[in-house]
């Protein structure tokens, strides 16, 4: 007959197992996070780097140092359309091809002839063919509806609150900047044409860009304060060809204000109107209004 088994023996090599099993569990947990701290440094090396080239080449526009940050600005879309193959992380990959879209902004719009008396046709074509590399980058990465931020959710709301805010703001930019008018007079006509560029081209195109695409890639490889503070300050140096400090801090607060926005509600036609009437106002109503009579 077989003798029984010690219960006390049992127990004890069921705890050094358990006590084993814990081990491994905690010695498989810290590298899995040691792994997840070295990719996030990673990822923030190599957004920073593409960054910092950008910025540098909106600051020599804004030093009047055009041809040379052309030349960077050509320079940083090649190095980003060759990381595909030097970098194998796929959201390193994303990243970049997210950021050669500003690259390609800049040098479509220093590019573009002007046109008639005014230069508001320039927006069309500048924009229109942004189209082109936005729908692509949308489709490659295949971002999802939500993603973007296509939704009817609360939209009467947000479309009444969008004009009173977009007052409020292009007020400001208006005081800062005094732009001209891109309308030769103000009819319903001219400005029902202001209001649909501003809001279907340059809107919605520089929302897909900036909030939609690039808030939303560095959000999910990085974090949700990087990406607010890295897109609000690309989308105020973008806007270094008005030569004035005070434009690029104000618009890098607008770019902060609206990615606030989109995070909270994921609604890209709140933005892109609130975006593109803050234009209306700025380059159709304000001029025609402040700029003779008012002392403003």
């Amino acid at each position: 007959m077989q003798k029984s088994s010690n219960p006390y023996k049992m127990r004890r090599e069921l705890n050094f197992r358990n006590i084993a099993s814990f081990f491994i569990w905690k010695r498989s947990k810290i590298e899995k996070g040691n792994q997840e701290n070295l990719e996030l440094k990673k990822r923030r090396l190599f957004t920073a780097v593409p960054v910092l080239c950008i910025a540098l080449a909106e600051i020599l526009i804004f030093s009047g140092k055009v041809g040379i940050a052309v030349w960077i600005h050509i320079g940083c879309l090649i190095a980003l359309s060759l990381s595909s193959i030097l970098i194998k992380d796929s959201e390193i990959q994303k990243i970049h091809q997210t950021l050669m879209l500003l690259p390609v902004l800049r040098l479509i719009n220093l590019s573009m002839p002007i046109f008639f008396e005014t230069t508001l046709y320039t927006f069309v074509f500048v924009y229109g063919s942004l189209a082109i590399p936005v729908a692509y980058v949308i489709i490659h990465q295949r971002y999802s509806l939500e993603q973007i931020g296509i939704s009817m959710k609360n939209i009467e709301a947000y479309m009444v609150l969008s004009i009173p805010l977009s007052l409020v703001l292009g007020l400001g930019e208006y005081l800062i900047i005094r732009a001209g008018y891109l309308i030769p007079d103000i009819t319903f006509e001219n400005l029902l044409k202001l209001t649909f560029i501003m809001v279907f081209f340059v809107g919605l195109i520089e929302e897909l860009i900036f909030r939609s695409i690039l808030q939303t890639k560095l959000e999910k490889a990085l974090s949700t304060g990087e990406s607010l503070l890295i897109t609000a300050l690309l989308f105020g140096l973008m806007h270094s060809g008005y030569g004035t400090f005070y434009e690029i801090l104000y618009t890098g607060f607008i770019g902060l204000f609206m990615g606030l926005i989109f995070y909270k509600t994921r609604s890209l036609p709140f933005i892109m109107v609130l975006h593109g009437f803050i234009n209306v106002f700025l380059f159709g109503i304000f001029p025609y209004y402040l700029s003779v009579g008012t002392g403003l």
